[in-house]
Parts: structure tokens; sequence; C-alpha cells
């Protein structure tokens, strides 16, 4: 068996594709621009149609020469100068720290809360206290003052009781014009007593609140001692009548004259 020859089948070559692609589309774009000049409208230029300027010659009379007015120069104010801008200082603004808020445990807060209202309940207790101590204070300087009131009024008392009595107790010193007896001294004495001649005797009399003759001297002697003592038992043995002022009776202490003289009969 004979093998038959096949037939050579040309290989295509990419490169010679584009080129032959590229050449085409150049001879296009001539075409179509040669085209679109011979279609351009050429511009017709019009002449120009304008007609020419008419010339007229007047004649100019004279007139009067009128000498221009001189206004006088205005010079245009000077610029106020401007003010210098005030420059402002930069702030710079900082930024704001933001604080994450920690969220507390709600046992947390309750404890808080509770520490808190017991502190302040104790203060309250305190202050209470010390309020309370200050009135016992107060109440104690005050009850103290009063007995202390008290303890003067009755010194004073005293005192002024002990003055009266004391002035009670302390005679006053009278004339015998002043006082009276309620029951008179008698001595009895005789001439023999007198030993002859007439005598004078002056005693000193203190009585009580109640005219009782409490005691009795003498301070002037009739110079007979057994005389004097006669009359002064005849003086004890007498009374006076109270002495009172505003009501009140003193005691008393007067001087006490007596004149003996020699009786006719012997």
């Amino acid at each position: 068996m004979t093998q038959s020859a096949s037939p050579m089948i040309p290989e295509h070559n990419p490169m010679k594709k584009k080129v032959v692609i590229a050449l085409t589309a150049v001879i296009v774009g001539h075409l179509s621009v040669m085209w679109a000049l011979s279609h351009i409208k050429t511009l017709e230029i019009k002449p120009n149609e304008t007609k020419p300027m008419s010339v007229r010659f007047v004649t100019i009379a004279d007139e009067p020469v009128v000498e221009p007015v001189v206004e006088p120069v205005v010079q245009p104010p000077k610029p106020e100068p401007k003010p210098e801008p005030i420059v402002k200082p930069k702030v710079i603004a900082q930024k704001q720290q933001v604080t994450e808020k920690k969220v507390q445990p709600q046992e947390e807060v309750v404890d808080k809360k509770k520490l808190e209202k017991e502190r302040l309940d104790k203060l309250k207790q305190q202050q209470e206290q010390q309020e309370q101590q200050k009135r016992l204070e107060q109440q104690q300087r005050d009850q103290q003052q009063r007995e202390q009131a008290e303890r003067d009024r009755l010194a004073n008392e005293q005192r002024e009781n002990q003055r009266r009595q004391q002035e009670l107790n302390t005679p006053k010193k009278l004339n015998i014009g002043q006082i009276s007896w309620s029951r008179s001294p008698k001595p009895v004495y005789t001439n023999k007593d007198l030993q002859g001649s007439n005598r004078i005797i002056v005693v000193s009399i203190e009585a009580d609140a109640k005219g009782s003759i409490t005691n009795v001297r003498v301070i002037k002697s009739s110079g007979l001692s057994a005389l004097d003592e006669k009359i002064v038992r005849a003086v004890k043995g007498a009374k006076f009548k109270p002495y009172k002022e505003n009501g009140i009776a003193y005691p008393f202490k007067a001087d006490q004259p007596f004149e003996l003289t020699l009786n006719s009969n012997g």
C-alpha cells in the first residue's frame, strides 16, 4: 500500500495579522478626514457698504473769554491709622480626661450607705450627749448659784440679826429725863448715916429692855461707903418703864444723882 502525501497547511502568524489591522485603521482614518474637509463651506467676504462721511464747514463767532474758576484744592483726609490687630492667644483645648466610672457592685454600695448612716447616727448621738452634758453642767451651775445666793442671804440675815441683837443688848446712853420709874428707889438712911452733913451721890444704872435694873455702880461717892451701899441696894430694888424706839424696846443706861439731906427730926 502506498501512502498518499497530505497537502501542507500554512501556519497563521499572529504578529502579521496585527500589522494588517493597524494599516487598515490608518487608511480608514485618512479617508474620513479627507471626506470631512471636502464638505466644509468656504466663508464669503462681503464688500464694505459704509457711505462716505460728509463734512460741512461752519463759521464760529467770537465768544467772550471766560476765565476758568479755580476751585480750591481739597486735600483728601488723611487715613486714620488702623489699630493694630489684637492677637489673641491661642487657646489649646485640653482634652477632657474621660474618667471611666467603675460600676460598683450593689452589695458594696449598700455597705457604704449603711456605714455612712451608722457614722451619722453616731455623730448625732455624740452631739446629743454633749448637749445633755452641757445642760447638766448648766443646771449644776444654776443650782450652785442658787445655793450660794441662799447662803449669802442667810449669812446677811444672821449678820443683821446679830447686829440687831447686839444693838438690843447694848444699852443706849440716855438722860434721866428720857426714862421714868415704874417703881422708884426708896433709900433709908438717918442723920447718923450722913454724919452731920448733907450728902450727894451719883450712881450709873443699867436696865434691860423690860426696864429691870441689871447693874448699879457708884460714879460719885458720898464720901461714906456705908451710905453709898445703902443707896445702891435701894436702886437695885427699883424698876424702870421699858424704853422704846419705833415700837422696839431697848436696854439703856443712865446716871441718877441722889441728894441726901439731914432730917430735922433727927
